[in-house]
């Protein structure tokens, strides 16, 4: 990328900053709600099959309480319908409304926009191997904390990160 460190920096330094970069990236993120919501969407839209509460939890990295609430606001927003699953009446399978879709196309965009606005001055090569590496520490980060949540629940004492 056209903004590396200086030559000559040290590598270990080099990580060490990654710890605070990631927790600026988080703090420029001022409505909480609204990623949380952003990412709802996106893992009802993505699921592969039926998903419910708890698989939009799992899914996310969060306890469920925070995705029900989460998902009680998109219900009542008209973004998510719940439907009663055909294998087990009693479950409660999760629906993206076409508002929903809507919305979430919506957020795609402006985040789109915005990482080319905040690249914009990058050579396009570095941009896009940018983005490949993004949505793969997403990706592997998501599985990351999928793991560590599984290993706290089952006692197996995954070490808890920050």
């Amino acid at each position: 990328m056209s903004r590396s460190p200086s030559p000559g920096a040290d590598d270990e330094a080099l990580l060490d900053g990654v710890g605070p970069a990631l927790a600026a990236m988080r703090a420029s993120a001022t409505d909480t709600r609204r990623v949380l919501r952003n990412q709802v969407l996106n893992v009802i839209a993505e699921a592969p099959g039926e998903i419910t509460v708890g698989g939009v939890a799992e899914a996310m990295g969060v306890f469920q309480p925070v995705a029900s609430r989460t998902i009680a606001a998109c219900v009542e927003g008209g973004l998510v319908r719940r439907t009663a699953s055909q294998a087990d009446g009693r479950q409660s399978l999760l629906v993206l409304t076409e508002e929903g879709e809507a919305e979430r196309r919506r957020l795609a965009a402006g985040q789109r926009r915005a990482f080319e606005e905040i690249t914009e001055t990058w050579d396009r090569a570095d941009r896009l191997q940018f983005a490949r590496y993004l949505i793969q520490y997403n990706r592997d980060g998501g599985e990351w904390v999928r793991r560590q949540r599984r290993e706290q629940r089952d006692g197996s004492g995954g070490q808890e990160q920050d």
